[in-house]
């Protein structure tokens, strides 16, 4: 007898609509085998499926046999076929009888006790099965409230293989999970830091506040202790909040690779991701035998803020000059390519020496001419390039540390920084251009028009800092930026003159 239902699997992020077929042959095949490109997980749902039918108490049909998963030319990956292959068992020998199977996307992982536990990207499942038509999905219950943040489709949470059969059977009546999403982001869109709790810093607070109004790359350098790390902890809090589209994109990636918190629907906060600089290359930009987003990816919509800049390889930071300029990180397989979004705001985080106290007054830097000039080579020219923003971040004084003056909290900045992204999208409409950041070579040489004083200090600045084509795009960029933050319409001299002083490092590179 022969069972069709329908699944998913993911390729990266994406789903992909499978077909499963269980054929209970009365003559039994050698063994139980699955067809379609499985890989082991797949396979070992056979003895999963085995002991979960047969301890819900029902019986496992006495022959063999068969399952394919269509189409047979994707890979197939994860636990989550469990589920619909142990309906089709049983719809084969006769104990589940439904006219609705084939009306729902069915996915989940079964224990051996016919629990069902959660899959890894139930969002972007249930994403998929509202894409191709399907009007239900059943999920694990603990994906629930996941799946059922998309719109226009019934998701059915289960908790056994049990409760699944009684359901399509009409034995059991299922109430659809639903999710107020209003709730969700004024509950969960809420900060532990904020930005009023750094003490001095007033110059890398500005240059963070015009990074954070035009999406700019933030390089910043230092000694040990002078409030980086704190600072780019905090950069999330003056970001306009996460709209619902985007916290869609961060949710599913994060959903994909298992790292959503239990009973999360949606992520309602930028996330920061901060990986160590031991990190591998696949590690930073993805990949993996079945390739999976990396921290990049991660950082989508967010902050990927890498400290120690200078001690990442060389090699592995080149691997991130691309996704810098395309918003996008590409694995490369014999199979073909995967295209994960790694829309982010960089921020990095150096020391001025490999001591770290050379140009401080805190420390005699005991490091050589020799050794200064090696450790800021390790960054290449064209990945500077890259970054808009470059800022000294000096200690701070104990009389600032001790200073009660009251200090602009996130709330007041974030105000200014969305009137400037406002600002920003009425510019650009509704095309994949949104931020200063971002803009194209047109759209460059349209709106960051300068007039002859700017033309002549933009001329003085490259001259003498023998600056690149690219540092001259991201000046514009940057003054554009900070001319929106001021409300200005067009960009002058005093908006140039500050976004050039941004550019510290290509005088030394």
């Amino acid at each position: 007898m022969l069972a069709r239902l329908y699944s998913v699997t993911l390729e990266g992020i994406d789903g992909i609509i499978c077909e499963v077929e269980v054929d209970v042959s009365r003559g039994g095949y050698d063994r139980p085998t699955i067809v379609g490109l499985p890989d082991t997980a797949v396979k070992e749902s056979v003895e999963r499926v085995r002991s979960a039918i047969t301890n819900s108490g029902y019986k496992h049909p006495d022959t063999q046999s068969l399952i394919n998963l269509a189409p047979a030319d994707v890979k197939k990956a994860g636990p989550a076929f469990d589920l619909p292959i142990a309906l089709g068992m049983l719809a084969c020998s006769g104990s589940l009888q439904s006219d609705s199977l084939k009306r729902h996307l069915i996915v989940g992982e079964l224990a051996l006790d016919g629990r069902v536990r959660r899959v890894n990207g139930a969002l972007s499942m249930a994403m998929c099965a509202a894409e191709n038509g399907f009007s239900s999905i059943m999920v694990p219950l603990d994906n629930a409230r996941e799946a059922a943040v998309v719109q226009n489709i019934n998701v059915y949470g289960v908790a056994s293989l049990a409760q699944a059969v009684g359901y399509l059977s009409d034995e059991l009546p299922l109430e659809t999970t639903t999710v107020d999403i209003d709730e969700i982001f004024n509950v969960a869109s809420t900060y532990d830091v904020d930005f009023s709790d750094v003490k001095g810093q007033e110059t890398v607070k500005r240059a963070l506040t015009i990074a954070a109004a035009g999406a700019h790359n933030v390089m910043m350098i230092g000694p040990p202790g002078a409030g980086k790390t704190m600072l780019a902890e905090r950069l999330a809090t003056i970001l306009p909040p996460l709209g619902l589209q985007e916290s869609l994109e961060t949710t599913r990636i994060y959903s994909s690779v298992g790292l959503l918190e239990k009973n999360v629907a949606l992520i309602a906060t930028r996330p920061i991701r901060a990986p160590h600089h031991t990190a591998t290359g696949p590690a930073l930009i993805g990949g993996g035998t079945t390739p999976r987003p990396g921290e990049l990816s991660l950082a989508h919509h967010g902050i990927l803020f890498l400290d120690e800049f200078a001690e990442f390889p060389r090699h592995i930071l080149e691997m991130i000059r691309q996704p810098l300029e395309d918003g996008t990180a590409t694995v490369s397989r014999a199979k073909g390519t995967i295209t994960f979004p790694a829309q982010f705001i960089l921020i990095a985080a150096m020391n001025p020496c490999p001591c770290g106290y050379f140009g401080t007054h805190m420390r005699k830097c005991k490091c050589t001419p020799r050794q200064i000039e090696r450790y800021m080579a390790k960054i290449s020219g064209p990945l500077m390039d890259r970054i808009d923003i470059h800022i000294d971040v000096p200690p701070v004084t104990f009389y600032k540390l001790r200073s009660k003056t009251r200090r602009s909290d996130s709330a007041v900045i974030r105000d200014q920084i969305i009137a400037a992204r406002e600002t920003q999208t009425r510019r650009f409409g509704d095309g994949p251009v949104m931020t200063n950041a971002r803009m194209t070579h047109k759209q460059l040489e349209k709106h960051c028009a300068l007039d002859e004083l700017c033309v002549q200090l933009l001329k003085q600045a490259m001259a003498e800092f023998a600056l690149s084509a690219r540092a001259h795009d991201k000046i514009c960029k940057v003054a554009r930026t900070i001319a929106d933050l001021e409300g200005a319409e067009d960009i002058n001299a005093q908006h140039l003159a500050e976004a050039i002083s941004y550019r510290k490092l290509d005088r030394k590179l």
